[in-house]
């Protein structure tokens, strides 16, 4: 499932996120949701989220168990 729609995040969720620094590369992050940071209920780009471990991406792969 993709991150652009923020209805379908919410905090303790394993996502993959691109970070800031990675966006020209399109590496992934893997972590669990801590904070929502978008307002707005989609994002073309994903949803931005903050991570337990304090890093911050935007929602590219909501994992499924």
């Amino acid at each position: 499932m993709t991150g652009k729609e923020r209805r379908n995040i919410s905090a303790g969720l394993e996502v993959d996120i691109v970070l800031k620094k990675d966006q020209r590369t399109g590496e992934l992050t893997r972590g669990i949701v801590k904070d929502i940071l978008t307002k707005s209920a989609f994002h073309p780009h994903g949803i931005k989220v903050r991570l337990e471990d304090g890093q911050v991406g935007r929602v590219q792969e909501i994992i499924e168990d």
